[in-house]
């Protein structure tokens, strides 16, 4: 679609102005209200989840922070939260709305029945959650999730982004809203940052005002990129999925690693989950801890790689390699790290679209050096 840069938009007269603006009319007044390369990205990710309507934003973030504040998570409320989260969001939720006067009380979701229990003590308005938890890759059983959140009435919030729409849809399995870092698979080239909320139209408008309002909008030249990357999206999920499975099967064997966590393997706690939810595909996102458990061990592995790229960010068309405890997860205080999972010795893989021998050369390579 055509980028449209412009900030404001002419009205024919005064009254179509303020129609538009009360939202009575379809159209455009001023591109923190609405944009029409922006409205195109609305449009192609709500069908990509099948959903009434989305929401895009500045950020993965800036969608998280609306979506929590559309759902009623405010003073006096209490929110229920996977703890295995991305360390960023456990840190927006702490130093956000923690101060704010929310209670978060976090719990092991993946045991749907302590889930059960926990959501019916707290009585939360909302429940969130990862479909694959970032980075020990744990899966969460959306639907039962969700049938425990409604039986007490709270919304359930899905964080998508290692599953993508074309793997796993949360909203069809019964969540109330479904996030995506734009940055990441749906744009996948590592140039562009966003953030998207898709669920049903009421919810998507209250997120949308929440845009207007706390002003994280997705500019015009950042819906295009994500435009341009959705349209590749078919073709490079299933390469990723196919490069990540390889390259955990050959960090199974290899003497310098202690656990790999993939839900593609047999070994994964979760693999029958794993196959019923995502259809055969695992994911593009591999994790694994060394034998030797330390942060010097992990970053001479990250500075032995010659193809592999050691960044931070994920689901670009380059493999990329990060350690968590000392990027992602930074923020985290070390005992919220220690009850996730994130060791110091853990590190992130998310497979890329090179040759898949390539990578596996590259990364053994890393690993027989360090």
């Amino acid at each position: 679609p055509p980028i449209y840069p412009s900030v404001s938009y002419m009205a024919e007269n005064p009254d179509d102005l303020r129609a538009v603006l009360a939202g009575e009319k379809e159209g455009y007044v001023y591109s923190r209200n609405g944009n029409p390369t922006v409205a195109a990205l609305r449009e192609s990710i709500a069908a990509l989840e099948r959903a009434g309507d989305a929401v895009v934003f500045a950020s993965g973030m800036a969608a998280i922070h609306a979506a929590l504040l559309a759902v009623g998570v405010q003073a006096g409320t209490t929110l229920v939260a996977s703890r295995d989260l991305y360390g960023v969001t456990v840190s927006l939720l702490n130093t956000v709305f923690v101060p704010m006067g929310v209670r978060v009380v976090y719990a092991d979701l993946t045991d749907t029945e302590q889930a059960r229990q926990v959501i019916e003590r707290e009585q939360p308005v909302a429940v969130y959650c990862e479909t694959v938890s970032n980075p020990t890759l744990r899966l969460l059983d959306i639907a039962a999730l969700s049938e425990a959140a409604h039986a007490q009435r709270a919304l359930l919030l899905v964080d998508n982004t290692f599953a993508t729409p074309l793997l796993v849809r949360p909203l069809e399995l019964g969540a109330d809203v479904s996030i995506s870092s734009t940055t990441k698979y749906l744009s996948g080239h590592g140039d562009v940052v966003g953030g998207a909320a898709a669920a049903a139209w009421d919810v998507c408008g209250r997120m949308a005002a929440m845009g207007v309002f706390v002003g994280g909008i997705a500019g015009p030249f950042e819906a295009w990129l994500t435009l341009r990357g959705i349209r590749t999206l078919g073709l490079r999920v299933p390469q990723q999925c196919s490069t990540a499975l390889a390259i955990a099967r050959m960090l199974e064997g290899h003497p310098k690693v202690a656990r790999v966590h993939y839900p593609g393997l047999p070994a994964h706690p979760q693999h029958e989950l794993a196959t019923r939810l995502m259809g055969g595909r695992y994911g593009g996102m591999v994790s694994f801890e060394l034998r030797e458990d330390s942060a010097e061990a992990a970053c001479r592995v990250l500075g032995n790689l010659e193809l592999c790229l050691a960044a931070t960010s994920l689901g670009d068309v380059f493999t990329l390699l990060l350690h968590p405890v000392s990027s992602s997860h930074l923020t985290m205080r070390p005992e919220d790290r220690e009850r996730a999972g994130v060791k110091p010795g853990l590190l992130r893989i998310s497979a890329g679209i090179e040759d898949e021998a390539d990578v596996l050369a590259d990364l053994a390579q890393a690993l027989d050096r360090a």
